[in-house]
């Protein structure tokens, strides 16, 4: 069975190549819904202009689909709330 901890733990290794860091702690995450195996994962940039977008929505995809288990996976982009850098963990926060 899917869980949370295993979609954010794949999440983790999904890196924003720009800022270098792992989409998770960039509060790039909004939503994770999961449903039995099926997962649909809401997520932004720190910009509609974000050149990777593309790159980084396929990462994720990417990753999700190789967790052991896993069923269907659906990756939506959003944009409300906007993202802001209060959004980041504060460890990196407090780090860049």
């Amino acid at each position: 069975m899917v869980n949370k901890a295993d979609v954010v733990s794949a999440l983790k290794n999904c890196v924003d190549p720009e800022l270098g860091s792992n989409i998770v702690d960039i509060g790039l995450i909004y939503n994770i819904r999961i449903a039995g195996s099926d997962v649909k994962l809401s997520l932004t940039m720190t910009s509609p202009m974000c050149p990777v977008t593309s790159l980084i929505m396929a990462d994720a995809q990417l990753r999700l689909e190789a967790i052991t288990g896993i069923g269907k996976v659906e990756v939506e982009l959003v944009w409300d709330p906007l993202w802001s850098p209060e959004m980041m963990s504060e460890e990196l926060r407090y780090t860049s």
